[in-house]
């Protein structure tokens, strides 16, 4: 591999169906990505490295499920590397699950291999256009967000965030006294085709004003409208 060569992004396939892990395997390599392997949520944290771009989750898992995996990832390893379930599972309240523990999308199965490639790749080019349009460090109301480090504090205290609850707070942030509808918030954070019920957002903002404690209270719902961040 030449020195000026971007890395390849890999994906760790997690799935307990070997047919589906193959069908996965063989088409992302196609496409170009470096994949691993995993037919359980304990192994595939085993796999975990920095070189892992994205993760293909199945949620219907044997031991540790996979919504379990994604907490497990967002709380306890405070990681940050976009997740997309994979799973039968898709009613609203499991999408709202599937959300609330952290992940990025949401494939139902049984799927298109096409579907599945297109969300990998949106997943993708979001995240690589978040980092390259970085905006400077912002500090309001005893909030901080250092976007290059994606570290945020509330009142000097570290605060872990989920990347969709960090893209909610940053886009407040950084247009104070705006108000945003929800379906702003999904346009601007969610990537484009992706089904996210409206209710999501609420979810989502009420886990931000508990991460942040008291700074929380700033993000303020105008009724009928949406969201804004409100410095007092």
């Amino acid at each position: 591999m030449k020195q000026n060569e971007d890395p390849r992004p890999c994906i760790l396939i997690i799935d307990d169906e070997a047919d589906i892990r193959e069908i996965l395997q063989v088409n992302l390599e196609t496409r170009g990505y470096d994949t691993l392997t995993a037919a359980s949520a304990e192994a595939g944290l085993s796999l975990l490295n920095d070189s892992v771009s994205l993760i293909l989750l199945d949620v219907m898992l044997g031991g540790m499920s996979g919504f379990a995996m994604a907490r497990h990832l967002r709380k306890d390893l405070h990681s940050r590397v976009p997740i997309i379930f994979l799973t039968a599972r898709d009613t609203e309240n499991d999408l709202l699950t599937g959300f609330s523990a952290g992940g990025d999308d949401y494939v139902a199965k049984p799927f298109s291999i096409h579907e599945v490639l297109a969300r990998v790749a949106a997943v993708l080019r979001r995240g690589q256009s978040a980092a390259a349009q970085e905006s400077e460090h912002i500090a309001l109301g005893g909030i901080e967000i250092e976007p290059e480090r994606k570290l945020v504090r509330a009142e000097g205290r570290e605060v872990i965030l989920t990347p969709k609850e960090y893209g909610i707070l940053k886009l407040l942030m950084e247009h104070p006294g705006r108000v945003f509808s929800r379906e702003e918030i999904l346009q601007s954070v969610w990537e484009n085709g992706t089904f996210v019920l409206e209710r999501t957002i609420d979810v989502h903002i009420t886990r931000i004003r508990a991460k942040l404690g008291e700074a929380g209270n700033q993000i303020i719902n105008r009724q009928g409208y949406g969201y804004c961040f409100q410095e007092k």
